[in-house]
């Protein structure tokens, strides 16, 4: 079951680098305006959704002890995420307070990650 988990917790940081790796490269074109939500960051979204669900299932069926409050907050930022992202994900220009949103959003998630133990 370790193995399961720690597959798992790679393909959670896979979706993650995805989702800031996707901010980061655009934050020169976020100050000219016309930065845009791309499929990677929207993907690195939905990555980060599934295998979280999966993380907290494998947990608990491993008899784990999951904070179900951190869980309720971190699922809590990652769908306002996905919805600034999935919402705006077809126009050619993301607005910079929007587009800034959904990079501080995604690193106050890692740190939520991280610093809550």
């Amino acid at each position: 079951m370790d193995v399961l988990i720690n597959v798992f917790v790679g393909l959670h940081i896979i979706g993650i680098a995805s989702l800031l790796g996707g901010f980061l490269t655009q934050m020169k074109a976020m100050g000219q305006g016309t930065a845009r939500f791309t499929p990677p960051m929207l993907h690195g979204a939905l990555t980060m959704l599934v295998t979280g669900v999966a993380l907290v299932g494998l947990n608990q069926a491993d008899d784990q002890t999951v904070n179900n409050l951190k869980i309720g907050i971190k699922l809590a930022v990652l769908i306002v995420i996905l919805g600034l992202v999935y919402v705006k994900r077809d126009e050619e220009k993301a607005e910079k307070a929007m587009f800034g949103a959904v990079g501080a959003l995604t690193v106050v998630n890692i740190f939520i990650a991280v610093l809550w133990t």
